[in-house]
């Protein structure tokens, strides 16, 4: 039996419309596109050119400070246009698809049988390397870097999360092979954080670490914290659970499969359930002639509602996510909304009469009830933050670019999941998520 790290401190929020235990196959996107936005810190050099045909796994862009660092197109097709920005800042590389476009040839081996450096080439080369995160900081993992250790978690209790045990049901062999890759690159221990009847308890070359509590308890940073805090100086990698499958193909075939299940929920879903599609898919592709005709506006949000991005049916799904949540906008009137009891709102402090009934699930809009005031000591954050460290005092300290404060009190412990639920009970309604990236966008300037 593994051992059960019990987490009390957090808030589960219960939102209509999860997903039923059904998977879908979609129909291959027209389009899709890799956004050099997802990456923070990321100066990207393109290598294609509009109107170029491409394969699976060719080159798109790479890392101007990291040259090592490729990112690969997700499907064959023809470049069809390289959106641009402010300061003709690259925002999207759209492709169109073409399933007979092929796919570049990589090696085929059993990672077990392969060197650190060989794992790490045929990683580079293919593009996945970019699923692998650092802490500190949340960002691509450097390759010159040798991890203290790599951590996944194999649950997600943000609201409406998808259900990787369902996801990888009948997949375990492939990500056993992703997980043999990771093993070889680091010398310490890859852990596996796991929830109550997991099927991940069969899979080996891992330490597994049991976690149960509310969320923020799925949280790679909070599983992380609660077994080897990160100190200043310390490196260790993280990666999403869908993300190791793509190693594990990458090895089993020698071509780069970017297909994944992707969970569309949300109030405003006729039918929530999972989908087959490929990384950087439109959202369109997604959510047409799947969505309510309910007569208000509706947000949909590539990812979750606390860490999710606002999108429309003309972006994209964004690198990281598995998840595309669809709510509704919140921007009618409601008259005296604060003075009604609320049977069907849900609150972080139980102030409406919901909290009679913890079980119940509530159709929550993106209404922020509110604009920001005067950042107060309300003893909130400590609340929904199973990490000690004191989140108010962090913050404060990246408002006032105090470096040393920051170190002191946690910055290199956290990321942006791991403080969003204290940016969703805020009184005060600050942009904690904003704050706290700008913090660790400073201290990788300053201390590199």
């Amino acid at each position: 039996m593994p051992e059960i790290v019990k987490l009390r401190k957090g808030l589960n929020i219960r939102l209509r419309g999860s997903a039923d235990k059904t998977i879908d196959f979609l129909p291959d996107p027209v389009v899709v596109a890799l956004k050099p936005t997802d990456f923070p810190g990321l100066t990207p050099k393109l290598v294609v050119k509009q109107d170029q045909e491409v394969k699976a796994g060719d080159v798109l862009f790479f890392d101007k400070y990291n040259s090592e660092i490729v990112f690969t197109s997700p499907v064959g097709g023809r470049v069809i246009s390289i959106n641009r920005g402010e300061r003709r800042k690259i925002l999207e590389v759209v492709i169109e698809t073409n399933e007979n476009a092929g796919s570049v040839e990589f090696k085929k081996a059993d990672p077990l049988l392969l060197s650190r450096d060989e794992i790490k080439e045929q990683l580079l080369k293919s593009g996945i390397w970019p699923f692998i995160k650092r802490r500190p900081y949340g960002i691509i993992a450097l390759p010159n870097e040798k991890p203290l250790s790599i951590y996944i978690s194999t649950f997600d209790t943000a609201p409406l999360a998808p259900d990787y045990n369902f996801i990888l049901n009948g997949q375990t062999e492939t990500f056993q092979t992703g997980i043999n890759a990771l093993v070889k690159l680091t010398d310490g221990k890859v852990y596996l954080g796991i929830n109550e009847n997991s099927i991940f308890n069969s899979v080996q070359n891992v330490v597994i670490k049991q976690f149960s509590g509310p969320h923020p308890a799925g949280n790679v940073g909070i599983q992380i914290h609660n077994i080897n805090p990160i100190n200043k100086g310390d490196v260790v990698w993280t990666i999403n659970v869908q993300d190791v499958l793509f190693i594990g193909r990458l090895f089993e075939t020698g071509k780069v499969d970017f297909s994944k299940i992707v969970a569309l929920v949300g109030s405003e879903v006729k039918n929530p359930k999972y989908y087959n599609t490929v990384l950087g898919a439109s959202i369109s592709s997604i959510v047409d002639g799947k969505l309510l005709d309910s007569g208000h506006k509706q947000r949909i949000i590539s990812g979750n509602v606390l860490t999710g991005t606002k999108v429309t049916p003309q972006n994209y799904l964004s690198f990281y996510d598995s998840t595309v949540t669809v709510i509704p906008e919140g921007d009618e009137y409601e008259l005296f909304g604060w003075a009604m009891p609320g049977m069907n709102k849900f609150s972080a402090s139980k102030t409406f009469l919901a909290k009679l009934f913890p079980k119940k699930e509530y159709e929550l809009n993106a209404n922020m009830h509110g604009g920001e005031r005067a950042f107060v000591l309300s003893g909130q954050y400590e609340k929904l933050l199973p990490m000690d460290i004191l989140p108010v005092y962090l913050l404060k300290a990246i408002l006032a670019n105090d470096i040393d404060k920051m170190e002191q009190l946690g910055i290199y412990e956290v990321v942006e999941e791991d403080l969003a639920l204290c940016e969703y009970a805020c009184t005060s309604k600050i942009k904690v998520q904003d704050i706290l990236r700008s913090g660790i966008s400073l201290v990788i300037k300053e201390l590199g």
